[in-house]
C-alpha cells in the first residue's frame, strides 16, 4: 500500500473499513504535516472512537456556513477540508455561472489561529485563492483582515459569482468557519448549500496545485481589493446617515471595544464618515488576538460580564454609549449609562426596536407619502421580537418572519427586490442588524455609527436611548423577552429532548400546558407543522436538519426552543407581546420569567439530561 506518509498504515489498521479508508486518505491527501502529525498520534494510541468522530463524519452547512473546530479531521477545519469545500465550490461555481471564469470569487478572512494545528484564517484564505487560482478563476483576495460584511459588500460592488470569509464569528477561540455568499451578496441557502456539499463530496481528493500557497502572490489574476471597498464602504455609508450636521456637534463620547477582532479600524472611519470624531477604543481589547487573552468568551452578547473592561473604561473618560463590536464585526452590542456608574445593556430586541424606529423615522421624512408604505418592508427572524410587527400593524408598511440566521434574511431581501420592494431595517435577536440595503447581511460596522447618530439625536432632545425605548413600547405596546440557552454536547440527547416534545402525551401529541397555561398554537419547523394553520402546515421552509417547536400560549406569550446553527446549544427564546396602554412591565416581567423557567425544567429537564446551564 503507497502513501505519503512516514508510517505503514498496514500496521496500524482498527479493522472499521470505513474508518481505515479514511485514516488512509487523511494521511495520503494531508499537506500539514501539523495535522497529519495528530491522526498518526491517534492512530497510534489506538484512539479509535476519536478517529472516528474526526474522520467519518464531514461538516454541513448550517445557520453560518461551515464551522467547526481547527484541528486534524474531515469534520474539523483545516488546510484539508478548506481545499475540499472550495474546490467542490469551483465545480458547482464553474456549473452554475457560464461567465465564472471573468466574475471571479471575493475572499476575506478574520484574525483566528490555531498554533498545534498550523491553521490560522490567512492561510486558509489563501489556500481558497489557491484552488481558484489554478483553475484560472479570477480571485479578489483581500491583503489583510476585514470585516465579515466586506465580503458581500464585495461580491455586489465587483460583480463577483460569490464569496468566501473565513471566519467563526463569535465562537470560541478553538473554532473557525468557511462562511459562502451567492452573486447576489446574500449567504448561502437551500438548495445551493446542499448542491455545494454534494460537489464537494465528489471533488475530496485534492489537485496538486491546490496546495500552491504561493498562487496568491504570483498569479496574474488574484487582486487585492480593500483600497476600492473600504472607500466605497465608507462613500456607501452616506445612505443611512442623516444628520451629519448634528454629528459634527455631538458632545457625545463613546467608547468601542472589537474584542480581539478586526473591527477597530472599520469602525473608527465609519465615525469619521459620519462626521463624529473616532470613538475611545478599548486599548486592551483594540488589536487582534486569537487567544481572546481578556474576555471570558469572545461574545458581546454575553452581556455586561464580558464588557466589564469598556464599561469601565468608559466611566473613566465620561463616556455616555459603549458599542462592541464582535470578532469578525457582523453583531453590535450597546450599552448606555443611566446614572453614575449604572449600566443598561441593551438586549437584541431592545437595539432593533431603536433601530427599526429610527430607521422608519428617518424614511417617513423623505417619503411622505403613504402609497410609498406599499413597498417597503421590515424582515426579522422568527425566533427575534415581534416589535416590528407591530410597527407595521399600526404604521402601514409590510413585515415579514424567515427562518432563523442571516441568511434566510438575505434570501428574502433579494425576493423582495424582484419585485420593486425595499427593506429599510432587518434584524435577528442574537444582536445582528442590517441598516438599509447596502449589505444584504448582518453589519456590525455600519449598525455602530448609526446608533451612534441615533443616541446624538436623542440626546440634542434631551432623550436617552432607555427613555425613547419606553416610548416606543408605549406606542406600540411592551415587548418583553427572555433569549437564553443550555449547552449539550451530545447529539443523541438533543434528538431524544425533541422527540419527548412530539409525543408529550402519547404518539405525535405536543404538550398541551406550560406553568399553567394552555399551549393555543404548536409550530414545529423540523417537521412542517402548523398547528394554526387551516391545513396544518407551516409556512416557513422545513428544516429536517435542525430542530425547532414554537408555542403559543393563551395568555400572549410565544416561546420556541431550538437548536444552534453553529454551537452545541439548545437556544430558549420567549415573549411576552402585550398591547398598546398596558404598562405594568414588573407583573409582565414576573409572568414571563415564570413561564420561561417552567417551560425550561419541563421541557428540556436539564438535570436528568445533563445539560449545562448558562454561566453568564
Amino acid at each position: 500500500m503507497e502513501n505519503n506518509g512516514d508510517m505503514d498504515l498496514n500496521c496500524h489498521a482498527t479493522g472499521d473499513v470505513r474508518l481505515d479508508k479514511a485514516i488512509y486518505q487523511w494521511i495520503t491527501w494531508d499537506k500539514n504535516p501539523q495535522t497529519r502529525a495528530q491522526i498518526e498520534a491517534l492512530l497510534l494510541d489506538g484512539q479509535v472512537e476519536e478517529l472516528r468522530r474526526r474522520l467519518c463524519s464531514r461538516m454541513a452547512f448550517g445557520t453560518a456556513g461551515l464551522r467547526a473546530a481547527m484541528g486534524a479531521g474531515f469534520a474539523l477545519i483545516n488546510d484539508l477540508t478548506i481545499i475540499q469545500s472550495t474546490q467542490g465550490m469551483y465545480k458547482y461555481l464553474a456549473r452554475s455561472f457560464p461567465d465564472f471564469g471573468s466574475r471571479g470569487i471575493v475572499v476575506g478572512y478574520d484574525t483566528r489561529a490555531q498554533e498545534a494545528s498550523g491553521c490560522n484564517s490567512e492561510r486558509l484564505a489563501r489556500l481558497t485563492a489557491a484552488v481558484m487560482l489554478c483553475k484560472d478563476i479570477p480571485v479578489f483576495l483581500f491583503s489583510t483582515y476585514v470585516p465579515t460584511p466586506f465580503v458581500p459588500y464585495a461580491v455586489k460592488r465587483l460583480g463577483a459569482a460569490a464569496g468566501v470569509m473565513v471566519t467563526a464569528s463569535h465562537n470560541p477561540k478553538e473554532d473557525n468557519g468557511y462562511k459562502v455568499y451567492w452573486h447576489n451578496g446574500a449567504q448561502i441557502s437551500s438548495p445551493n448549500d446542499k448542491e455545494i456539499l454534494k460537489c464537494i463530496e465528489e471533488s475530496s481528493e485534492p489537485w496538486s496545485e491546490s496546495w500552491n500557497e504561493s498562487l496568491a502572490d504570483n498569479s496574474p489574476l488574484r487582486s487585492d481589493p480593500l483600497r476600492e471597498i473600504s472607500k466605497k464602504y465608507m462613500e456607501d455609508l452616506s445612505s443611512v446617515c442623516f444628520h451629519r450636521e448634528l454629528n459634527t456637534k455631538s458632545p457625545l463620547k463613546f467608547v468601542h471595544s472589537s474584542f480581539h477582532g478586526v473591527g477597530h479600524d472599520y469602525v473608527q472611519q465609519a465615525f469619521r464618515a459620519f462626521g463624529f470624531p473616532p470613538p475611545i477604543p478599548v486599548p486592551e481589547q483594540k488589536d487582534p488576538d486569537p487567544n481572546f487573552s481578556t474576555v471570558s468568551c469572545p461574545n458581546p452578547e454575553e452581556g455586561e460580564s464580558v464588557l466589564e473592561l469598556s464599561l469601565r473604561l468608559a466611566e473613566r473618560e465620561n463616556a455616555t454609549i459603549v458599542m462592541a463590536t464582535d470578532p469578525d464585526a457582523d453583531r453590535l452590542a450597546v450599552a448606555e449609562q443611566s446614572d453614575r456608574c449604572r449600566w443598561k445593556v441593551f438586549t437584541g430586541n431592545e437595539l432593533a426596536a431603536l433601530l427599526g424606529w429610527w430607521m422608519l423615522f428617518n424614511w417617513k421624512e423623505t417619503h411622505p407619502d403613504p402609497a410609498d408604505r406599499e413597498r417597503m418592508y421590515m424582515l426579522a427572524t422568527t425566533v427575534s421580537s415581534k416589535i416590528l410587527k407591530a410597527f407595521a400593524r399600526i404604521e402601514g408598511f409590510h413585515f415579514e418572519e424567515t427562518l432563523p440566521g442571516f441568511k434566510w434574511i438575505g434570501k428574502k431581501i433579494h425576493e423582495l427586490a424582484k419585485t420593486g420592494n425595499e427593506v429599510i431595517f432587518a434584524f435577528e435577536e442574537s444582536i445582528g442588524f442590517l441598516c438599509g440595503s447596502m449589505v444584504p447581511d448582518k453589519d456590525g460596522v455600519s449598525a455602530a455609527v448609526v446608533v451612534a447618530e441615533m443616541a446624538s439625536y436623542l440626546y440634542n432632545k434631551n432623550l436617552t436611548l432607555h427613555q425613547q425605548l419606553e416610548n416606543i413600547f408605549e406606542t406600540y405596546g411592551y415587548h418583553i423577552s427572555t433569549t437564553s440557552y443550555v449547552i449539550c454536547h451530545d447529539p443523541p440527547t438533543v434528538k431524544r429532548i425533541f422527540t419527548r416534545l412530539r409525543n408529550f402525551e402519547g404518539e405525535n401529541t405536543y404538550p398541551r400546558s406550560s406553568g399553567g397555561h394552555s399551549i393555543v398554537d404548536v409550530r414545529d419547523v423540523t417537521t412542517g407543522y402548523d398547528s394554526s394553520q387551516p391545513d396544518k402546515l407551516c409556512v416557513l421552509p422545513m428544516t429536517k436538519s435542525s430542530q425547532m417547536i414554537t408555542f403559543t400560549l393563551q395568555n400572549g406569550i410565544v416561546a420556541t426552543l431550538r437548536t444552534s446553527g453553529t454551537e452545541p446549544k439548545i437556544k430558549f427564546y420567549t415573549e411576552f407581546c402585550a398591547p398598546p396602554g398596558k404598562s405594568d412591565i414588573s407583573s409582565l416581567e414576573e409572568e414571563l420569567k415564570k413561564i420561561t423557567d417552567t417551560l425550561v425544567e419541563e421541557f428540556l429537564e436539564p438535570d436528568k439530561n445533563n445539560l449545562i446551564r448558562r454561566s453568564i
